[in-house]
């Protein structure tokens, strides 16, 4: 888990109606989540759990573009911050990576979202995988990244679960690992 650095704050507090109350409220409870809204200042992909994790550690793993990426446990979702309008950049990308993308919600104007105050702690509901450090630039690289590097990740985890369910079918009629 990270924390923002001061810059990160300020960029992502621009995405506020009330930057200002933005910043006071996470002057008082740095943990605080707060609502801001997407296609001021970033749009947002949203993402599954296993697929989202899945993705962000194929990014960083190969030092791929990547801006800041947050997780809401409880609903069991993650977010990929990225450049204001890369929606059809991002979608075009998917349908070249895939006959049959995978599952994803954008958030561009018009959505909010909740995002993890500056200084999360271990089990908060809201956290940051890869908290903000500076203003997100408008890099196309980012949105073609975090798409081809989706498509990777949801066919590597189906790969698994495939795997998983024939081993656990395999193990349940006695003809298994170690029989």
């Amino acid at each position: 888990m990270q924390m923002m650095t001061r810059r990160g704050m300020d960029w992502l507090s621009e995405a506020a109606d009330l930057p200002e109350r933005c910043r006071e409220v996470w002057a008082d409870d740095p943990r605080r989540p707060y609502a801001l809204t997407t296609g001021r200042v970033f749009d947002v992909v949203v993402l599954e759990q296993r697929v989202g994790v899945e993705t962000f550690d194929q990014l960083e793993r190969h030092s791929m573009p990547l801006g800041p990426v947050m997780a809401d446990w409880a609903t069991r979702q993650i977010g990929f911050f990225l450049p204001i309008g890369s929606r059809d950049r991002f979608a075009r990308t998917l349908s070249v990576e895939s006959a049959d993308p995978p599952a994803y919600r954008y958030l561009a104007t018009g959505s909010v979202v909740v995002v993890p105050g500056p200084m999360p702690l271990t089990g908060d509901r809201y956290t940051w995988l890869r908290a903000p450090m500076v203003r997100l630039d408008s890099a196309p690289t980012r949105a073609l990244a975090v798409a081809a590097m989706l498509v990777a990740a949801d066919e590597l985890v189906k790969r698994a679960e495939r795997y998983s369910a024939e081993l656990a079918g395999r193990t349940g009629s006695g003809t298994g690992v170690g029989q």
